[in-house]
């Protein structure tokens, strides 16, 4: 069963998007297996944005996800990367159609809420750098035959 990580990111968190946000994830189908609220360590914001490690924006990004609390969650399902993807929206809020999380909530890209892996391989890397294996549960919704065939 596919996995992805999710974060509500500290606009999310302040603007107080939490319940809605994991309601449309919820209302999708999938499996929440993981969540945590945390204020992130600096040495954790740069391991998670590595990649743009040398982009100019790389401080600003690091700065922001350490500036207010986080909400940090694992979703399983089928397919869950790419429909997680639709329901997050395009990275700038602006280009993100409406019904997504960031086509409704959006202001800037700066200030687009919340992060959802974009590949399988990303997805398994940013789950081990915010969970232990201890911290991801197993289970199964009793809704699931009304969901896949």
């Amino acid at each position: 069963m596919e996995r992805t990580f999710i974060m509500i990111k500290p606009d999310g968190v302040q603007r107080n998007l939490v319940g809605e946000i994991i309601r449309r994830f919820e209302s999708k189908g999938f499996t929440l297996v993981g969540l945590k609220m945390l204020s992130v360590s600096r040495e954790l914001a740069q391991k998670h944005y590595d990649v743009h490690r040398e982009r100019p924006f790389f401080k600003g990004l690091v700065e922001f996800i350490i500036s207010s609390p986080v909400v940090a969650m694992v979703w399983e399902g089928d397919g869950v990367i790419a429909s997680a993807r639709k329901i997050i929206g395009a990275t700038n809020p602006l280009n993100s159609e409406p019904g997504t999380i960031r086509g409704d909530y959006g202001i800037t890209v700066g200030r687009n809420l919340i992060h959802g892996s974009d590949a399988l391989e990303t997805a398994q890397t940013e789950i081990s750098l915010w969970f232990t294996p201890e911290e991801l549960l197993s289970w199964e919704l009793v809704t699931k035959p009304w969901l896949v065939e």
